[in-house]
């Protein structure tokens, strides 16, 4: 690799690898030692080919939902965090694989069938499955949610019918 490659290896791994680690520790299910080593092996070989890698970020990052600033917010966002990383645990690999692709990294459906080599109905039935296990395995992500907090908090919360 000649010292321009090298530079722009370099300078890829030190501005995507925190984000590059979280993704790997969520397809790990939540093993930070087994998402270390997936993106040392991932980098090890990048490194190998990358004077054939034209666009290292082919793979767009979803930008993550403005934190709240309350203590409850963060509270709540931190139980999420864990109950989440549990319940992904407990998803296959290629489940959890599935779920990393298309809701964090935000990829669409033809995108993560490319990357895994399958096709996009695979791809949905995939998610589908993975989505009704995560909710068996942890019920409990739906009180979790933002949305659900706000309408429990509101005291004069009632369902609206709407006609056409």
């Amino acid at each position: 690799m000649n010292a321009e490659r090298l530079d722009s290896f370099r300078e890829f791994v030190d501005t995507r690898s925190s984000a590059l680690l979280k993704t790997a520790v969520l397809l790990c299910g939540g093993d930070q030692h087994a998402g270390e080593d997936l993106l040392q092996t991932a980098l090890v070989k990048a490194a190998g080919r990358w004077q054939r890698i034209d666009e290292p970020e082919a793979v767009s990052v979803a930008e993550p939902p403005e934190a709240g600033t309350g203590v409850a917010d963060a509270a709540a966002a931190a139980e999420l965090r864990l109950v989440m990383r549990e319940a992904l645990s407990r998803l296959t690999a290629r489940q959890r694989t599935v779920l990393v692709l298309r809701y964090f990294e935000d990829l669409p459906e033809a995108d993560v069938a490319r990357l895994l080599g399958c096709t996009v109905g695979t791809v949905r039935s995939t998610t589908h499955r993975s989505l009704a296990r995560l909710r068996s395995l942890a019920p409990e992500l739906a009180a979790l949610g933002p949305a659900d907090a706000e309408r429990r908090s509101a005291p004069d919360y009632a369902p609206v019918e709407v006609r056409p």
